[in-house]
């Protein structure tokens, strides 16, 4: 068992990065501020150079390295933020990597792996998850004797996380009251703990994790690390199926609290904060953010520090991202219905079930031949949550049989 990371270890980490990692703006929301009736301070590493903090740990460690290890090269599992800063390091320090990705990965994160390591990266794509990659990549390591770079289980990687806090104590004139920081595999707000567990110690710390995906909940609820079965992995950069030891064991004795967020409303920040506050934030980067109204009653009137963690968002990802926030607020929905074979019956459909506010978004329907009804798949979109009531009581008057496929899963995936 690796010992834990300490005060110590992260100043030597805040040394070998000056000048190499920016110092990222702590930044006032006076939106967010408004909306928690409190003072709300974004850290912003979503403006780091590879828009990530992930960087910070991957080069303290790889840095950390000696002379026979450097020669042999070293090799990381990622399909995200961990892979870039890995990739920067390598090119930096002028060592050579491999990067093992899934073969599922986005041509736009592999793009982005070689730009930030060059000639000094080998990219290998193998296995369909994450899962199955870091396996290959693991034995890959053992095999030929080389490091393999962990991202978040690692001691020397969570102190370099780590000198985000100690920049936000630097960099704010009055203590917190509330540090607020996502949770994937636990490295970012390990660190965050060790640093102010010695220097701010009434300053108290809220993990937050995605609802599909509560690793470190569950495990501190159970008392021990454990993997979950299955896991919804729309918050990539926080989807882990099982948090580090490392990470368990500091969280499991010094995290105040962890706060689950849906899925949905991690989007709707997404969008928010594009459209109110020009920011692009990926998945992971919104997911402190979108707990903020779910503690408000906590937090009111308090001084609040916040991980804005990263910025990476595919511009691809946009309309799935609109959609899961128009559901989760409960704007869009799904129904199979039961169509009458007849003439007349969309005209129906649209003049007696749809409010004058309602659209239609999605509609797929195939005759049937020698059938009286067929079912049709109806996306219809509210100006108002409040109009769903209204609209299923319309459908049942006039008739129109239905199943409604938001709450069915195993349907609704295949329709956002």
């Amino acid at each position: 068992m690796q010992s834990l990371p300490s005060l110590k270890g992260v100043t030597r980490a805040e040394k070998r990065l000056k000048g190499l990692i920016r110092v990222t703006p702590l930044e006032f929301s006076k939106r967010l501020s408004n909306i928690t009736n409190s003072s709300i301070l974004l850290k912003r590493e979503d403006v780091q150079q590879i828009r990530s903090f992930k960087i910070r740990g991957a080069y303290n460690k790889i840095s950390s390295l000696d002379e026979k290890e450097f020669k042999n090269g070293i090799i990381c599992a990622s399909a995200g933020n961990h892979a870039q800063g890995f990739a920067f390091s390598c090119k930096k320090l002028k060592i050579n990597g491999e990067v093992y990705m899934p073969a599922t990965t986005p041509q736009q994160k592999i793009t982005q792996v070689r730009m930030f390591g060059g000639d000094y990266i080998d990219i290998k794509l193998v296995g369909d998850t994450y899962d199955a990659c870091q396996t290959v990549a693991l034995n890959a390591a053992k095999k030929s004797k080389k490091i393999f770079i962990h991202p978040f289980d690692d001691k020397i990687v969570i102190e370099g996380q780590a000198t985000i806090a100690l920049e936000m104590l630097k960099q704010s004139s009055r203590s917190y009251d509330y540090i607020i920081v996502p949770i994937g595999g636990g490295g970012l707000v390990s660190g965050i703990l060790t640093v102010l567990k010695g220097l701010s110690p009434n300053t108290k710390v809220i993990g937050v994790e995605p609802e599909g995906a509560p690793s470190m909940k569950t495990s501190i609820n159970l008392g021990k690390r454990i993997s979950l079965g299955k896991i919804d992995g729309f918050v990539d950069g926080a989807a882990v199926r099982q948090v580090g030891k490392l990470p368990f064991k500091i969280c499991k004795d010094l995290l105040d609290e962890i706060i689950l967020v849906p899925e949905g409303k991690v989007c709707q920040t997404i969008l928010d904060l594009y459209s109110m506050d020009g920011i692009i934030a990926e998945p992971a980067g919104a997911l402190a953010i979108a707990a903020l109204d779910m503690i408000k009653n906590i937090i009111s009137k308090k001084h609040i520090g916040v991980l804005l963690c990263g910025g990476n968002n595919d511009v691809f990802r946009m309309p799935e991202i609109k959609e899961r926030a128009l559901v989760y607020g409960g704007l869009k929905h799904y129904f199979l219905v039961d169509f009458p074979q007849r003439s007349g019956a969309l005209k129906q459909f649209v003049t007696q079930i749809l409010g004058k506010n309602d659209d239609i978004t999605h509609f797929e329907f195939s005759k049937k031949n020698f059938r009286n009804n067929a079912p049709a798949v109806v996306g219809i979109q509210l100006k108002k949550a409040a109009d769903f009531e209204l609209l299923v009581e319309r459908m049942k008057k006039y008739n129109f049989h239905f199943d409604y496929l938001n709450d069915k899963q195993s349907l609704f995936q295949f329709l956002i």
